[in-house]
């Protein structure tokens, strides 16, 4: 992403904010045939603070979307607790999960493939309010015209259909859809992924505008950690279904507890050649474990460079424990990255 087109660091979320969401041991395995399983998430724990970013980052197929969808209850857990504010959404059934839906949205990643190709970008934007039956008539069109001129595209725009706008347009207008209810979280599931990198600083401004604007508290997935390191309060690490690290944006870019998150700091390119030649980058050897058959004790083991075998590294799952002041990681041998 262009750092210059980027503006300045975000406002922090409210010191001592409460919790909107919290994640307890949430479990989702999948069924991979012959008795088998993919453990997407396994024993995942962790909260959102209200108005703050919490960043996520990590390799494909680590199981962040998985996560993400989890948090939204788009699919039901195999185990575990995911609490909105003091109600328990794991819970809930039919109509009263419905209804909490709507302080729940998600930004997806493809925005070519979120958006219906035979709606007109109006009914897009407006079918959520039609779903739980908002507004109708002349209120909804004025509705959408609004929610299209608060994410920066033209309000007559909205008789006009997905395959005329631009890659980014269509992630500006799946903004808008994700913000007709007025949420009060929204999960960004690699919203910029798919963008040019000059359409990738504008539509990060313009989440952070939005945020500033509507009190919004976001879950920010992406593979950019340049990215992540700019929009995000608090940055969470994954790998193979696990947290392996959460602490405050600043602190996770200047003193990593975790090999992994030190090897993923690593490879992100720096402008200047100089220091870049400079640079010591942590490579990791070995393939990413199936998640079938994960590791035992810590997943990362089989590729990590500090690690003691073969205890306790391969036999102990080492606890996600506080290293610091607020910030958390899951390494036997922390104090060695």
């Amino acid at each position: 992403m262009a750092e210059a087109a980027v503006k300045g660091t975000p406002a922090p979320a409210p010191s001592g904010a409460k919790s909107l969401v919290r994640v307890e041991n949430v479990v989702k395995h999948f069924p991979a045939g012959l008795g088998t399983h993919v453990h997407a998430v396994d024993g995942v724990s962790f909260d959102i603070r209200e108005g703050e970013t919490l960043g996520l980052v990590g390799e494909s197929g680590c199981g962040k979307s998985t996560l993400a969808r989890l948090v939204t209850q788009l699919i039901p857990v195999t185990s575990g607790k995911v609490f909105f504010g003091d109600v328990e959404l794991t819970k809930l059934r039919g109509e009263k999960l419905r209804q909490y839906r709507r302080q729940l949205q998600m930004i997806f990643q493809d925005p070519f493939a979120s958006l219906d190709p035979r709606m007109t970008v109006g009914d897009i934007i407006a079918e959520p309010l039609d779903n739980f039956r908002i507004v109708r008539g002349r209120k909804r069109n004025q509705r959408v015209q609004e929610l299209l001129k608060i994410v920066g595209l033209n309000p007559n725009f909205n008789n006009r259909y997905p395959h005329e706008f631009s890659g980014g347009q269509r992630q500006r207008i799946g903004i808008a859809r994700a913000l007709a209810l007025n949420p009060k979280l929204v999960v960004c599931d690699e919203a910029i992924s798919a963008l040019d990198v000059s359409i990738q600083a504008q539509i990060v401004n313009l989440l952070e505008d939005l945020q500033r604007e509507f009190r919004l508290t976001y879950l920010f997935i992406a593979h950019d950690l340049s990215v992540v390191r700019h929009i995000s309060d608090r940055v969470m690490v994954m790998y193979l279904g696990k947290i392996v690290e959460i602490a405050d944006s600043v602190e996770t870019y200047s003193s990593p507890k975790h090999p992994y998150t030190k090897a993923l700091l690593s490879a992100i390119p720096v402008p200047d050649p100089k220091v870049q030649r400079g640079r010591r980058l942590v490579e990791l050897t070995g393939e990413i474990p199936s998640p079938i058959n994960p590791p035992s004790g810590c997943r990362f083991h089989t590729r990590c460079p500090i690690a003691r075998l073969p205890t306790p590294c391969a036999e102990t799952e080492p606890p996600l424990e506080e290293k610091r002041r607020d910030h958390l990681a899951a390494c036997h041998f922390s104090s060695d990255v």
